[in-house]
């Protein structure tokens, strides 16, 4: 990790920058697979199955004969941990639900909205270096709570061709409709296109790598809505002198072990902090089974010390982090000074590792900046939001002649004349 020391602002950049990588040839790769999944269906899934994941498929679709057997997998311990998980997600999530207020803007004209379910959602939940069946609750959850008719779900299956049996323990947990093994790009393309076994989704959730977020944008310029644009995992994380330094540490590195692209920066107002959470974080780390990948991580890292508590706050908002931890003594107040973040922890014991399990609040959040403008999934990212309005002859009389000068103004007859017929019946 790349320590500074009292940084000057024209070193802010430096520090809050992202990893990057030469996209070039791997969105020429993204489109190429993408189009074969188009025009071939499930023909074109199951090679790329085969090609990447080693996996030969008779059926892309997950059998409930498969679904029982996931279940006698689990541990009775590891379900009730995943049940627990589920019901404070679910709780979290239906407190969230709109209700929506009519207002009479003007006497006669009344204007409301609805809040409306997708009907059909798809989700991405990654299987290779980690089977993320926690996202599956994450996702699924709310998709349920919202009203999604159909919740279609595509993860890569084993070289035996099975799915993590905790991924689909989660989804019936949580109330996924049809589950597919189908991994990377080739899943993307199912979901985007439809094939003949996935069907065409509307939206499509989750996190995942390179290349599957590459083909996550691709295919939301012209042919489905996504989540958000995302790119790797990244914490950070804020101290004074009261800090716990080893938690500090493994909060760092629980965040770095997610891969190698991911980043953490730690901001700090003690140097003896800092120097602290250095020794930490090279004791735990030897001690980590995935250490290989958390170097590489660390190497994209930072550890910043600043003059001051607002400095440490003002830094971090430039950041804008997918996760932020604030381990001071006055969380509380620096909470209210957090402007760009996907989701905050507050105080020694709120690890990252709660929100990204079982705290309630959802772990799919914007990455690589993305906070400044996108917030993470909630229960309104599985809903539309439908306008209605009513005029009344009240109404004509109060606005008709307003809509007539603005539309004339911006030479739209046609417009002008909709309105234009409504007031003249009105003086017969």
């Amino acid at each position: 990790m790349k320590t500074y020391r009292y940084p000057e602002k024209n070193l802010w950049g430096e520090i809050t920058s992202r990893p990057r990588l030469d996209l070039t040839q791997l969105n020429e790769t993204v489109s190429t697979v993408l189009n074969d999944v188009r025009q071939r269906g499930d023909e074109a899934v199951k090679e790329y199955e085969l090609k990447f994941d080693k996996a030969t498929l008779q059926s892309l679709a997950v059998s409930e004969q498969e679904m029982q057997e996931a279940e006698q997998l689990v541990s009775a311990e590891l379900k009730a941990a995943i049940k627990l998980a589920h019901e404070n997600i679910y709780k979290f999530h239906a407190a969230q639900k709109f209700d929506g207020q009519k207002v009479e803007t003007q006497p006669g004209v009344s204007c409301w909205q609805k809040s409306v379910a997708i009907e059909r959602v798809g989700l991405y939940i990654p299987g290779g270096t980690a089977p993320l069946f926690s996202t599956v609750l994450m996702l699924a959850t709310p998709a349920k709570i919202a009203g999604c008719g159909e919740i279609v779900l595509c993860t890569p299956p084993n070289r035996e061709g099975k799915v993590n049996p905790a991924i689909l323990m989660a989804a019936r947990i949580a109330g996924v409709s049809k589950i597919f093994k189908a991994g990377g790009v080739q899943a993307i393309g199912a979901m985007a296109y439809g094939t003949e076994s996935v069907p065409k989704v509307y939206k499509i959730f989750g996190p995942g790598n390179q290349y599957v977020m590459a083909a996550k944008q691709q295919v939301s310029l012209d042919e489905v809505a996504i989540d958000m644009p995302a790119g790797p995992s990244e914490v950070c994380v804020l101290a004074d002198d009261t800090a716990n330094a080893e938690f500090v540490a493994a909060d760092l590195l629980s965040q770095a072990e997610h891969g190698i692209d991911s980043q953490v920066l730690f901001i700090t107002t003690s140097e003896q902090k800092l120097q602290e959470v250095q020794t930490e974080v090279e004791r735990q780390l030897a001690l980590l089974p995935r250490q290989e990948i958390a170097k590489k991580a660390l190497d994209n890292s930072r550890l910043v010390l600043v003059n001051s508590v607002d400095e440490m706050m003002t830094l971090s908002n430039v950041y804008a982090p997918e996760h932020l931890i604030i381990q001071t003594a006055d969380y509380e107040q620096l909470a209210e000074k957090v402007v760009n973040a996907g989701s905050v922890f507050l105080g020694q014991y709120a690890c990252e590792s709660a929100g990204d399990y079982a705290s309630g609040t959802n772990h799919t959040l914007p990455t690589h900046g993305y906070a400044t403008a996108y917030n993470g999934v909630n229960l309104d990212s599985y809903c539309r939001k439908i306008t209605f309005q009513h005029l009344t002859e009240e109404g004509i009389h109060h606005i008709g002649r307003a809509v007539e000068l603005m539309a004339e103004a911006e030479q739209l007859d046609a417009h002008k004349n909709a309105m234009t017929v409504r007031i003249n019946s009105l003086k017969k």
